[in-house]
Formats: C-alpha cells, structure tokens, sequence
C-alpha cells in the first residue's frame, strides 16, 4: 500500500513558537559539571565553560535553556550560588545525594546564555523556598531599582539587569520524591501568591505553574484543575513533564509512544479551555512541555554511583537508534499542536539525558537524538499546517491502528518552503508515499534528508557515529505530486520549493 500524504498549504494549525526549541539544564549528576562547565579543560574559556559543548550545542539554535532544576530547584537556595566563588558553600543535595560546590549559579548561567545566543527560562524554588524568596530573585536578576537585591547584583559586577521573561513556579510539586512535595492545594495557594507577588514586580514576565509531573500520576486531571482554580488569572502556561520508556524492547509499543503523548496535551488543552470558558475569561493560558525525552536504559542497567560525591555522574543515558525516531515523532507531535503548545524543553541538554555527551577532560560528542531536534529546529518554524496521512497500520501494546507514518509539515516564516518531517516507524520495510501538495502549481524538491540504515540498538560514541544523517535522492516530481520512498526504520526530512507559477496569457 502506498501511503498518500495530503497538504492544504492554506489549512494552518498555528503560528510555532520558537521556544518548542528549547532545553533544560539541571544541578543533575554531570549536566554542569564537567559537563558545560570544567575550568581545568583544554577548550575552557576564561569563564570556566567548554568550547567543545557550545560548538555543538550552538547549531540546536535553543530559544530558551530552562535552569536550574528539576528536583534540584526544590532544594536551592540561589543565593549560595552568586558572589566570590571562593566563598560559595558547598551543600548535600538532597534531590540527586550529591554534593553541591555552587560554582555555578545564577550569574554564572544567565551571562553564560548570553555568550551562546539563548534566552534562559528561570525557576523558582516553591518546595522549600517562598514567594518572598521568589520575588527576591526576581530582584536580582531583573530589577533596576535602588534595592537591596538589585544593588546585591550590582555588587556581584553586573549593572544592567538580565531581562528574563520567563519564569517556573517550582518543580514537580505534586511528586512524592520532590523536596518539599505539595497537595494540589498547597501548591495553588503558594503559586498564586508568588504569581502575584512576581507580577507586582515585573509586569512584563511569564510564569509557567506546574502540572502533573507525568500523565500517570494518580492526581492527574484534578491536580490541573485546583491549580488552575488558584492560579489562571495570573500564569501564562501550564507545564507537562514526560518521559518514555522501553524496558521490555517492545520497538513498535515503543515507537507508538508519540500518540500517547498527543493524547496527553490534548486532555490538558481541553482542561484549560474548560477553565476558560467557566471564568468566561478572555485570556488564554497556553502548555509548557517543558520536561520531555526517552529515559529508561541508565535504570535499566541498575548501575547506581556512590552517593554524596562530586560530580556523580547519574542518568546518563546512551541513545540509540528507536530512541532517535522517537524523538523525532515527539518532534512532530509538538509541532501539530503548536496551537497550543507554546514551550518545549528537551530534558537535558549534557551528559544527563542529554543529547550532547563529554568525557571529564576530554571530548564531546553527539548522540543519535541529537540529530531530529537539529533539523526541526533548522527548518520546522513558521506555521504548523494540517497534514492528512492515509497510512498503513500496525497493532501493538499500544493500539491496533498505530500508522507506520507519523508526520508533520511546516510553512515556513517566509512562506518559500513547505517542509515535511516524517517517521516510517516500519522495522521491516521502505514505505513508498505520495505527497499531494493543494499549491504550489509545481512543485520541486530542495532536500530530502534521512537519519536510516541502522539498527534499533545501534549507538553513537566518543569513537564512532553509526547513526547520522544523509542525503536521500529516492524522490521524484510531477505537478503537484512527488513520489519519495521512505527507508525502512527511518526519520526524514523533505524541504519542498514553494513557488507559485505565473498565469499564462
């Protein structure tokens, strides 16, 4: 059967925020240390930041890095982390049993952001921390006032304030494991106070309160519910946080995974626009999906570090083949529903389920995920369109009308490219597809590229890539048709030349 993919160039989901490229680094085993940060280096520059991990992380192009946690953040007290850092104390970490050194903090991060291009996306710490210790960070890193922690920033070298704009009122809250963990109504009460405080401060951020930490939570649904009964009026963005697993090597479950996380942000949307319409508001809050990757292989293994050292090098999980189709079926999802999600960050970004990998004084090196967030990030902005695929199925674990092609497909900022990302979730066999564009009056391909040839297990290393992109030429044109065969087991990217004809005398 050959897959038939329909286009309607006019048919537009939503405008793509370009914060759905984002990522997340946390106070978590080797993310900063030794992983962004490792003064002794070769690559280091005067700052104490590797070279080596900005060349790679650069070309990602992230709109935002969410720091500092995570679990971390529930723990933090951020001002341990600013000032000499001769003088900075070194704390047990109770969310990840290591130890702290606070070499990095927050002016540390938010000027490292500045050297690579990016925006930061705050946290702020609701789990032992308050609003009052909320709003005193705000402070520091925003305010232009003649202030306490305004003039404590000052102090510390930095005269301008930072301007970041977003912010997360805490981490995870309704999790057990959380430092500080919080009922729906605690949380909401905390939120809205800090929300307001916040607000009262600096009109001009946005604050993203907490969902449920994953869609199984017991609470789900209803903790959305009490905290937006708290908080709508004063938070912009809800979070989603979620991971996938594949402990028992089911690949087709596996790769299924994508539809049960659509699924997800719509239950969330529906949620919100419930809220909406009982307030008879006429003000939106949007999705954050600010927590999401494949995770399960460095627990799988059960092999655990000693606790309480420095850094503990946890969660460090080796991607491999599935995992980068799954990535990139995450990818699409989030790219159909760019009406309503607004904010995605890959979890993480070094060393800890990371993309991005390093050896403590040595190389950096780039995992199989790495490569479907890069493209999509290149090319996936501008406006989400509709996309009809009319695919054959498969059954498994998870439904028994899975289609063997998910996709996504993209009108570009200047309206010269219609670009298509799409997953052949087939282990077995190419699939062959026609792509029916409703315009442009011909058509033509710029590029066909395709992450194939390996197999599941297959992993990337310091010392080989078996798993990277290429040039696929298996494609051809007529009218408004094109004709691509998709490699078995496969990610690929087709960039399509937009361009009207003109009208004939």
């Amino acid at each position: 059967m050959t897959t038939r993919i329909q286009i309607d160039t006019k048919s537009i989901i939503g405008s793509i925020d370009d914060r759905i490229y984002s990522s997340f680094i946390e106070h978590m085993g080797r993310a900063v240390y030794t992983g962004i940060y490792e003064p002794e280096h070769e690559s280091a520059d005067a700052f104490g930041f590797r070279q080596d991990v900005i060349e790679l992380i650069r070309p990602l192009n992230l709109a935002c890095i969410r720091y500092p946690g995570g679990n971390f953040l529930s723990g933090y007290d951020w001002q341990d982390g600013i000032g000499p850092k001769e003088k900075r104390p070194v704390r047990p970490e109770l969310a990840w049993f290591a130890l702290e050194p606070n070499q990095v903090g927050t002016d540390d991060f938010l000027q490292w952001c500045e050297r690579i291009g990016t925006q930061a996306m705050l946290g702020v710490n609701l789990g032992t921390g308050t609003p009052q210790s909320a709003c005193n960070l705000l402070e520091y890193v925003n305010s232009n006032l003649p202030t306490h922690f305004a003039d404590l920033r000052r102090a510390n070298g930095r005269e301008k304030p930072y301007g970041v704009k977003l912010w997360c009122l805490g981490n995870e809250m309704d999790g057990p494991w959380q430092i500080c963990a919080k009922t729906a109504e605690e949380y909401g009460r905390i939120a809205s106070e800090a929300a307001k405080m916040m607000k009262w401060l600096d009109p001009t951020i946005e604050l993203v309160a907490c969902g449920s930490s994953y869609r199984s939570m017991p609470t789900f649904g209803a903790w959305e519910k009490t905290v937006l009964t708290h908080c709508y009026p004063y938070i912009d963005y809800l979070s989603l946080h979620q991971y996938y697993q594949n402990n028992d090597d089911d690949i087709p479950s596996f790769l299924a995974r994508s539809v049960e996380m659509e699924g997800f942000i719509r239950e969330v949307a529906d949620i919100i626009r419930a809220d909406k319409a009982r307030r008879n508001s006429e003000r939106d809050v949007f999705l954050s999906f600010d927590e999401w990757n494949v995770w399960y292989h460095f627990q799988k293994d059960g092999v655990i570090p000693e606790k309480w050292t420095f850094p503990r090098a946890v969660e460090e999980e080796v991607y491999d083949g599935a995992d980068a189709l799954l990535v990139g079926c995450i990818m699409n999802t989030l790219l159909r529903n760019a009406d309503v999600v607004k904010i995605a960050c890959l979890a993480q970004l070094v060393n800890t389920i990371a993309p991005i990998m390093t050896e403590p004084n040595g190389k950096a090196w780039i995992q199989t995920i790495y490569y479907p967030f890069l493209y999509a990030s290149r090319y996936g902005r501008g406006s989400s369109l509709h996309i009809s695929i009319d695919s054959p199925t498969y059954a498994c674990a998870l439904g028994d009308d899975i289609p063997f092609i998910d996709g996504a497909a993209i009108l570009s900022k200047g309206e010269n490219e219609i670009v298509l990302f799409l997953v052949n979730r087939d282990i077995e066999n190419q699939q062959d597809c026609q792509i029916i564009l409703s315009s442009p009056d011909s058509v033509s391909v710029l590029e066909f590229v395709s992450l194939c040839g390996f197999a599941a297990d297959f992993v990337n290393s310091v010392t080989k890539s078996p798993v990277f992109p290429k040039q696929n030429h298996d494609y051809s044109c007529s009218e408004r048709m094109i004709t691509i065969t998709l490699p078995k087991f496969s990610w690929n990217m087709v960039r399509i030349k937009n361009v009207k004809m003109k009208p004939t005398t």
